[in-house]
């Protein structure tokens, strides 16, 4: 019942339904273009997480990313240590103000601040994560050491050299451009702090000329609002030309014992996982159907479970075929 009130976030239900449309307006299988996209990231961005969040923490939790897994982890020991492990690659230290760019609804933040005993702003521009995040922060009792603010990260309100760190789980990529989103994050860290994130990337294994690649691409970025989808040597050279020095880079998908698309593949079923399983997604999809069929859930939002589903289907072939990664990782310094 919490996903079907929770959906649409802050769309009146009446319309929800509109707002689908709109959306999907926006991505290839409906003839938009990727220009077209990223001219209107704002809103496409927006009206995806209005409508999607509900799915995401029904089926998630509070932590909307993937993670690199050793065998007899389960999936949300893997999130937890993913998160972890950003915070001592930035070496964040007691008391130390940090940023979370692009922070959903604000899992990864509670995690990495109770972690660190530190002070961390999430930076969003969605008004329903941000008074569901507010919701949450209130409830594990970090409310009166993180906080968030409603901006769009290509024009962040915060002075020059106001940060010790800044991260972004698998958020950076709705930014229409990676320089410009990087070149903001330089101006607001402190001189010698650092920049690390885990970026949504098309590998040295994406063939643009192949039609099924295409295809996959599509599919994530329907499902998953994203303008564009970049190669992970865009990432790393937008970084260079904002100003950072590279401390190191690399692929976390690579050697991950435990495929990182595990739990949203049809042929794996687990019970600590079960709502993102193929069985877990097929009762959510028809529950749906039918909350939308009684009124119970606005109408729209059977489309919604649609291109979420699509999207994770074209998450699993392109990790199949390596030519998508949810975690081309990178630990970047402001020189001082």
């Amino acid at each position: 019942m919490d996903l079907a009130s929770n959906l649409g976030g802050k769309i009146d239900k009446s319309d929800v339904l509109t707002a689908v449309e709109k959306y999907e307006q926006y991505h290839v299988f409906h003839g938009r273009n990727e220009e077209e996209r990223k001219a209107n990231y704002t809103d496409m961005v927006n009206k995806y997480y209005d409508l999607a969040t509900s799915f995401y923490e029904y089926g998630w939790g509070e932590s909307f990313h993937f993670a690199h897994r050793w065998k007899g982890e389960s999936l949300r020991e893997s999130i937890k240590r993913h998160e972890h492990f950003l915070a001592l690659q930035l070496g964040i230290k007691p008391g130390q103000k940090v940023l979370d760019v692009g922070c959903g609804i604000g899992g990864p933040l509670r995690e990495i601040a109770r972690f660190s005993n530190s002070s961390v702003t999430g930076l969003n521009n969605n008004e329903y994560q941000i008074t569901r995040g507010k919701e949450l922060n209130r409830l594990a009792g970090v409310d009166k050491t993180c906080n968030f603010v409603k901006a769009d990260f290509m024009k962040m309100p915060f002075p020059e050299n106001s940060f010790d760190a800044v991260y972004a789980i698998e958020a950076t990529c709705h930014a229409p451009d990676a320089y410009g989103c990087y070149k903001e994050i330089y101006r607001v860290l402190k001189p010698g702090q650092c920049f690390a994130a885990y970026e949504w990337c098309m590998t040295d294994a994406f063939d643009p000329d192949n039609a099924e690649h295409q295809k996959i691409k599509a599919e994530v970025e329907i499902g998953d609002g994203l303008p564009d989808i970049r190669l992970t040597t865009k990432c790393l050279e937008a970084l260079k030309q904002a100003g950072f020095e590279v401390i190191w880079e690399k692929d976390l998908a690579k050697d991950s014992p435990v495929p990182w698309y595990l739990p949203l593949d049809k042929n794996h079923f687990s019970l600590s996982s079960f709502r993102l399983t193929a069985v877990g997604r097929f009762i959510t999809k028809n529950m749906v159907k039918i909350l939308e069929y009684i009124k119970l859930a606005p109408q729209g939002s059977q489309r919604v479970s649609n291109f979420l589903e699509q999207a994770a289907e074209g998450l699993v072939d392109g990790g199949r075929r390596e030519i998508f990664t949810p975690m081309y990782f990178f630990l970047a310094r402001k020189p001082e």
